[in-house]
Protein backbone atom coordinates (compact mmCIF):
# COMPACT_ATOMS: atom_id res chain seq x y z
CA UNK A 1 0.00 0.00 0.00
CA UNK A 2 1.37 3.41 -1.02
CA UNK A 3 1.11 5.95 1.81
CA UNK A 4 0.16 9.46 0.71
CA UNK A 5 0.53 12.84 2.39
CA UNK A 6 -2.26 15.12 1.11
CA UNK A 7 -0.88 18.66 1.20
CA UNK A 8 -3.86 21.02 1.17
CA UNK A 9 -6.18 18.25 2.33
CA UNK A 10 -9.11 20.47 3.37
CA UNK A 11 -9.40 22.45 0.15
CA UNK A 12 -11.85 21.46 -2.59
CA UNK A 13 -9.31 19.40 -4.50
CA UNK A 14 -7.85 17.92 -1.33
CA UNK A 15 -11.26 16.68 -0.23
CA UNK A 16 -12.01 15.36 -3.71
CA UNK A 17 -8.76 13.41 -3.78
CA UNK A 18 -9.46 12.12 -0.27
CA UNK A 19 -12.67 10.61 -1.62
CA UNK A 20 -10.97 9.15 -4.69
CA UNK A 21 -8.22 7.49 -2.65
CA UNK A 22 -10.78 5.88 -0.34
CA UNK A 23 -11.91 3.88 -3.38
CA UNK A 24 -8.38 3.00 -4.53
CA UNK A 25 -6.82 -0.33 -3.52
CA UNK A 26 -3.22 0.79 -4.00
CA UNK A 27 -3.23 4.06 -2.05
CA UNK A 28 -4.11 5.32 1.40
CA UNK A 29 -3.81 8.80 2.88
CA UNK A 30 -1.59 8.49 5.95
CA UNK A 31 -1.67 12.20 6.85
CA UNK A 32 -2.81 15.60 5.68
CA UNK A 33 -1.56 19.17 5.99
CA UNK A 34 -3.82 22.22 5.98
CA UNK A 35 -3.89 25.52 7.85
CA UNK A 36 -7.65 25.02 8.19
CA UNK A 37 -8.37 22.10 10.50
CA UNK A 38 -12.14 22.45 10.76
CA UNK A 39 -12.89 19.33 8.69
CA UNK A 40 -12.95 15.86 10.21
CA UNK A 41 -10.85 13.40 8.21
CA UNK A 42 -10.01 9.73 8.65
CA UNK A 43 -6.32 10.61 8.96
CA UNK A 44 -4.30 13.02 11.15
CA UNK A 45 -4.12 16.60 9.87
CA UNK A 46 -1.24 18.96 10.70
CA UNK A 47 -1.38 22.74 10.44
CA UNK A 48 2.07 22.89 8.82
CA UNK A 49 4.32 20.53 6.90
CA UNK A 50 7.04 20.97 9.54
CA UNK A 51 4.74 19.50 12.18
CA UNK A 52 4.04 16.32 10.23
CA UNK A 53 5.77 13.31 11.79
CA UNK A 54 4.09 10.55 9.76
CA UNK A 55 6.19 8.51 7.32
CA UNK A 56 4.82 8.61 3.76
CA UNK A 57 5.83 7.37 0.30
CA UNK A 58 4.60 10.31 -1.80
CA UNK A 59 3.01 13.76 -1.44
CA UNK A 60 0.10 15.08 -3.49
CA UNK A 61 0.01 18.88 -3.36
CA UNK A 62 -3.04 21.00 -4.07
CA UNK A 63 -2.36 23.97 -1.78
CA UNK A 64 -1.24 27.51 -2.57
CA UNK A 65 1.95 29.14 -3.75
CA UNK A 66 2.75 30.47 -0.28
CA UNK A 67 3.00 26.93 1.10
CA UNK A 68 5.16 25.45 -1.66
CA UNK A 69 8.58 26.55 -0.38
CA UNK A 70 8.11 24.72 2.91
CA UNK A 71 6.78 21.69 1.06
CA UNK A 72 9.81 21.54 -1.23
CA UNK A 73 12.17 21.79 1.76
CA UNK A 74 10.29 18.94 3.45
CA UNK A 75 10.40 16.71 0.36
CA UNK A 76 14.10 17.34 -0.21
CA UNK A 77 14.94 16.71 3.44
CA UNK A 78 12.82 13.57 3.78
CA UNK A 79 13.51 12.40 0.20
CA UNK A 80 9.80 12.03 -0.47
CA UNK A 81 8.53 12.33 -4.08
CA UNK A 82 5.92 15.02 -4.74
CA UNK A 83 3.11 15.46 -7.26
CA UNK A 84 3.12 19.26 -7.44
CA UNK A 85 -0.28 20.56 -8.59
CA UNK A 86 -0.26 24.07 -7.14
CA UNK A 87 -0.20 26.77 -9.82
CA UNK A 88 0.93 30.41 -9.86
CA UNK A 89 4.49 29.72 -8.71
CA UNK A 90 7.05 32.51 -9.01
CA UNK A 91 10.17 32.23 -11.14
CA UNK A 92 12.21 31.76 -7.96
CA UNK A 93 9.93 28.92 -6.87
CA UNK A 94 10.14 27.25 -10.28
CA UNK A 95 13.92 27.38 -10.02
CA UNK A 96 13.65 25.80 -6.57
CA UNK A 97 11.48 23.02 -8.02
CA UNK A 98 14.29 22.26 -10.48
CA UNK A 99 16.87 22.20 -7.69
CA UNK A 100 14.75 19.88 -5.52
CA UNK A 101 14.24 17.52 -8.47
CA UNK A 102 17.97 16.76 -8.31
CA UNK A 103 17.37 15.18 -4.90
CA UNK A 104 13.90 13.66 -5.25
CA UNK A 105 11.28 12.83 -7.88
CA UNK A 106 9.02 15.81 -8.72
CA UNK A 107 6.05 15.59 -11.08
CA UNK A 108 4.69 18.88 -12.37
CA UNK A 109 2.31 19.27 -15.30
CA UNK A 110 0.37 22.15 -16.84
CA UNK A 111 -2.79 20.05 -16.54
CA UNK A 112 -3.31 16.88 -14.51
CA UNK A 113 -6.09 15.50 -16.71
CA UNK A 114 -5.25 12.19 -18.37
CA UNK A 115 -7.34 13.23 -21.39
CA UNK A 116 -5.56 16.56 -21.88
CA UNK A 117 -2.18 14.88 -21.72
CA UNK A 118 -3.24 12.33 -24.31
CA UNK A 119 -4.47 15.24 -26.44
CA UNK A 120 -1.04 16.88 -26.23
CA UNK A 121 0.44 13.83 -27.92
CA UNK A 122 -2.30 13.54 -30.55
CA UNK A 123 -1.97 17.20 -31.50
CA UNK A 124 1.75 16.87 -32.09
CA UNK A 125 1.10 14.08 -34.56
CA UNK A 126 -1.73 15.99 -36.26
CA UNK A 127 0.30 19.21 -36.52
CA UNK A 128 3.20 17.42 -38.21
CA UNK A 129 0.85 16.27 -40.96
CA UNK A 130 -1.64 19.13 -41.28
CA UNK A 131 0.60 22.16 -40.65
CA UNK A 132 2.91 21.59 -43.64
CA UNK A 133 -0.18 20.79 -45.73
CA UNK A 134 -1.39 24.38 -45.22
CA UNK A 135 -4.16 23.86 -42.67
CA UNK A 136 -4.88 26.87 -40.45
CA UNK A 137 -4.69 26.16 -36.70
CA UNK A 138 -7.03 27.81 -34.20
CA UNK A 139 -7.66 27.16 -30.48
CA UNK A 140 -10.76 28.10 -28.50
CA UNK A 141 -10.78 27.65 -24.72
CA UNK A 142 -13.75 28.15 -22.41
CA UNK A 143 -13.81 28.53 -18.63
CA UNK A 144 -16.06 29.80 -15.85
CA UNK A 145 -16.62 33.51 -15.31
CA UNK A 146 -14.44 33.58 -12.17
CA UNK A 147 -11.21 32.66 -13.95
CA UNK A 148 -8.95 35.71 -14.07
CA UNK A 149 -6.20 34.65 -16.48
CA UNK A 150 -6.52 34.24 -20.23
CA UNK A 151 -5.63 32.29 -22.22
CA UNK A 152 -5.53 29.29 -19.92
CA UNK A 153 -2.27 27.57 -19.14
CA UNK A 154 -3.68 24.44 -20.75
CA UNK A 155 -4.44 26.30 -24.00
CA UNK A 156 -0.86 27.54 -24.11
CA UNK A 157 0.43 24.03 -23.41
CA UNK A 158 -1.64 22.69 -26.32
CA UNK A 159 -0.34 25.45 -28.59
CA UNK A 160 3.23 24.82 -27.47
CA UNK A 161 2.94 21.10 -28.16
CA UNK A 162 1.96 21.82 -31.77
CA UNK A 163 4.54 24.57 -32.20
CA UNK A 164 7.24 22.22 -30.91
CA UNK A 165 6.25 19.75 -33.62
CA UNK A 166 6.36 22.55 -36.22
CA UNK A 167 9.87 23.79 -35.33
CA UNK A 168 8.48 26.88 -33.57
CA UNK A 169 7.57 28.52 -36.87
CA UNK A 170 4.19 29.79 -35.64
CA UNK A 171 3.32 32.94 -33.70
CA UNK A 172 0.34 33.18 -31.33
CA UNK A 173 -2.39 35.72 -32.02
CA UNK A 174 -4.80 36.50 -29.16
CA UNK A 175 -6.78 39.43 -30.59
CA UNK A 176 -7.44 40.46 -34.18
CA UNK A 177 -9.73 43.40 -33.42
CA UNK A 178 -7.01 46.04 -33.77
CA UNK A 179 -5.44 44.79 -37.00
CA UNK A 180 -7.16 44.75 -40.38
CA UNK A 181 -5.25 42.23 -42.47
CA UNK A 182 -5.51 38.70 -43.79
CA UNK A 183 -4.63 35.84 -41.52
CA UNK A 184 -0.99 34.83 -41.79
CA UNK A 185 -0.34 31.19 -42.66
CA UNK A 186 2.11 30.83 -39.77
CA UNK A 187 -0.10 31.97 -36.91
CA UNK A 188 -2.17 30.16 -34.30
CA UNK A 189 -5.22 32.01 -33.11
CA UNK A 190 -6.02 31.49 -29.43
CA UNK A 191 -9.43 32.68 -28.21
CA UNK A 192 -10.76 32.71 -24.64
CA UNK A 193 -14.38 32.52 -23.44
CA UNK A 194 -15.30 33.28 -19.82
CA UNK A 195 -18.90 32.41 -18.96
CA UNK A 196 -21.10 30.69 -16.42
CA UNK A 197 -19.71 27.69 -14.58
CA UNK A 198 -17.79 26.03 -17.41
CA UNK A 199 -15.13 23.87 -15.75
CA UNK A 200 -12.91 23.71 -18.80
CA UNK A 201 -13.26 23.17 -22.53
CA UNK A 202 -10.48 23.21 -25.12
CA UNK A 203 -11.03 22.88 -28.86
CA UNK A 204 -8.33 22.79 -31.51
CA UNK A 205 -9.34 23.38 -35.14
CA UNK A 206 -7.33 22.43 -38.21
CA UNK A 207 -9.05 24.12 -41.16
CA UNK A 208 -8.03 23.42 -44.74
CA UNK A 209 -9.68 23.80 -48.11
CA UNK A 210 -13.15 22.24 -47.86
CA UNK A 211 -12.12 20.23 -44.77
CA UNK A 212 -12.04 20.78 -41.01
CA UNK A 213 -10.58 18.46 -38.37
CA UNK A 214 -11.41 19.22 -34.72
CA UNK A 215 -9.99 17.93 -31.44
CA UNK A 216 -11.98 18.72 -28.31
CA UNK A 217 -11.65 18.02 -24.60
CA UNK A 218 -14.35 18.88 -22.08
CA UNK A 219 -13.96 18.64 -18.30
CA UNK A 220 -17.37 18.29 -16.64
CA UNK A 221 -15.96 18.44 -13.12
CA UNK A 222 -12.66 19.01 -11.37
CA UNK A 223 -12.48 15.31 -10.55
CA UNK A 224 -10.59 14.73 -13.82
CA UNK A 225 -7.65 16.64 -12.34
CA UNK A 226 -7.93 14.69 -9.08
CA UNK A 227 -7.94 11.36 -10.90
CA UNK A 228 -4.83 12.39 -12.80
CA UNK A 229 -3.08 13.33 -9.57
CA UNK A 230 -3.94 9.96 -8.03
CA UNK A 231 -2.51 8.10 -11.04
CA UNK A 232 0.56 10.33 -10.90
CA UNK A 233 1.12 9.44 -7.23
CA UNK A 234 1.02 5.71 -8.03
CA UNK A 235 3.61 6.25 -10.75
CA UNK A 236 5.91 8.57 -8.79
CA UNK A 237 6.28 6.56 -5.59
CA UNK A 238 9.66 4.85 -5.74
CA UNK A 239 10.92 6.73 -8.81
CA UNK A 240 14.48 8.12 -8.82
CA UNK A 241 15.15 11.83 -8.53
CA UNK A 242 14.26 13.96 -11.54
CA UNK A 243 11.56 16.05 -13.19
CA UNK A 244 8.51 14.18 -14.47
CA UNK A 245 5.22 15.15 -16.10
CA UNK A 246 1.98 13.43 -17.02
CA UNK A 247 3.40 12.07 -20.27
CA UNK A 248 5.58 9.81 -18.10
CA UNK A 249 2.47 8.55 -16.31
CA UNK A 250 0.58 7.79 -19.52
CA UNK A 251 3.73 6.36 -21.15
CA UNK A 252 2.97 6.82 -24.83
Amino acid sequence: MIKVLMHGCNGKMGQMITGLIKEDERLEIAAGVDAYTGIANDYPVFESIDACDVDVDVVIDFSNAGAVDGLLDYCAGKEVPVVLCTTGLSEAQLEKVQEVSKKVAVLKSANMSMGINLLLKLLKDAAKVLGPAGYDIELVEKHHNQKVDAPSGTALALADSMNDALNHEYTYVYDRSQVRRKRDAKEMGISAVRAGTIVGEHEVIFAGIDEVIEFKHTAYSRSVFGKGAVEAAKFLAGQPAGMYDMSDVIQF
